[in-house]
């Protein structure tokens, strides 16, 4: 970024002071909010699912905008927790949360019923943060119960501004991350200008297999299931070999994650390591194993591994 102002340098958006911020993304499961933060980044650095509660620890997406840095914090859907790991999910979520410049509540407006968005709201209304309510999916909505949802919910959570957005195609997003860069503090980039995720290489490879497994595997695998990295290392020729392990809780799910002769593992590695070849611009090497581990979802060392903290 230029320092200074000149006639081949000034313009509307590099003029001015550096600025960076954090802004939490929060809602319920299935929202969208995973598809948002790709939206405003400009590329994939968190995976997506038809699928509720795809993302599990707070991820760090980095969008620019002018000289705004816009540091988003990807966090689990909000939902009634039961289990450990369901527990561990929630409380990344509120975390993500705290001491954020901004929070984006994003809501799926095609959904009539509202009664799971009560306790957000409550929550929601305590806090003293700057808080925009992101109406998702309004490209499959139409406009008057749109209006409706917008007026209802501004006055039960007491939003700032409201938002009408469709992540999928970008209707409305570059709005929005206007609209957060002028909110940014003034203050130095916390990441490069070529960083687009906290993420670390072995995480996101981990994810992205993670991704296969529930697009492959539809409703035939619970989602406690886990993608342990094990191995992340470059090879002499620039090529990276990377060894993951696909941990289920009972042996009757190995058929599933195999399929025939192994032809569905075959497919999820193919799969992910094609895409990763992608995103890294390298020859991927990957190599999948899978792992029966009944009580995998009360072990603190996986947790740490998936980028989780442990909860009691």
């Amino acid at each position: 970024m230029p320092d200074t102002c000149g006639p081949d340098t000034c313009g509307p958006d590099t003029c001015g002071p550096d600025t960076c911020g954090l802004v939490a993304v929060i809602g319920a499961p299935n929202a969208g909010k995973s598809t948002l933060v790709n939206a405003l980044v400009g590329q994939k650095v968190a995976i997506v699912s038809a699928k509720a509660q795809t993302t599990r620890a707070r991820l760090m997406g980095i969008a620019l905008e002018g000289r705004a840095q816009i540091i988003l914090a990807d966090t689990p859907g909000l939902f009634e927790p039961r289990r450990r790991l369901d527990r561990a999910m929630v409380s990344a979520a509120w975390e993500g949360a705290q001491e954020a410049d901004a929070i984006l509540l994003v809501v799926d407006a095609r959904k009539k019923k509202r009664e799971y968005l009560e306790p957000i709201l409550a929550s929601l209304a305590e806090r003293k943060e700057r808080k925009f309510l992101v109406l998702n999916k309004v490209d499959a909505t139409p406009k008057e119960p749109l209006l409706v949802m917008a007026e209802e919910l501004s006055a039960q959570g007491q939003f700032d501004e409201v938002f009408f957005v469709s992540a999928l195609t970008g209707d409305g997003v570059p709005e929005l991350k206007t609209r957060l860069a002028a909110l940014m503090p003034e203050g130095p980039w916390h990441y490069p200008e070529d960083q687009v995720s906290d993420a670390s290489e072995r995480l996101l490879a981990a994810e992205i297999t993670r991704e296969q497994i529930y697009r492959q595997l539809h409703d035939e695998l619970p989602y406690d299931s886990a993608v342990r990295p094990e191995s992340y290392q470059y090879r002499k020729d620039g090529s990276v070999e990377i060894h993951q392990q696909i941990v289920i809780a009972r042996d009757s799910q190995r058929g599933i994650v195999l399929g025939k002769a192994g032809s569905k593992l075959k497919a999820i590695g193919e799969a992910s390591r094609k895409e990763l070849a992608e995103l890294l611009g390298i020859k991927v090497h990957l190599f999948l194993h899978v792992k029966v581990e009944e009580n995998w979802a009360e072990s603190r060392e996986i947790y740490e591994e998936i980028g989780l903290d442990w909860v009691k």
